[in-house]
């Protein structure tokens, strides 16, 4: 019945959508999509990623960086994309270990948790 994901949603805090627009478009390169004009007066935006997209939704109250709930990229090229959020300021840290990938983690600006993966 489930044929895949057809969107993730990640939350920022309220009114900081350029700076997302900055990081998710600036540094991970992703690309803003059109949300429905409906949805226009809720904040956030949307970013193409592939074939999926992600929703930026905003809320305040949240403490982004105490949770293990994560997005994960997978990636042509680990080392282009840790050197691109290091010369954003972005620190990067290892994984654990899984046989057959190579991944690191980061936090985005807003403290939410991202994995970038790829397969050996």
């Amino acid at each position: 019945m489930i044929r895949g994901f057809h969107h993730a949603q990640i939350t920022i805090p309220v009114g900081k959508e350029e700076e997302a627009r900055k990081f998710y478009c600036g540094v991970l390169l992703l690309k803003e999509i059109t949300k429905p004009e409906s949805l226009m007066g809720r904040g956030g935006l949307w970013l193409q990623v592939g074939h999926q997209q992600l929703h930026v939704g905003t809320e305040d109250g949240v403490n982004r960086g105490s949770t293990k709930a994560h997005l994960a990229y997978e990636v042509e090229d680990l080392k282009v994309i840790q050197q691109q959020l290091k010369d954003n300021g972005i620190e990067t840290l290892e994984s654990i270990p899984i046989p057959g990938y190579e991944r690191f983690e980061f936090r985005d600006p807003f403290g939410n948790r991202v994995e970038c993966i790829k397969a050996l």
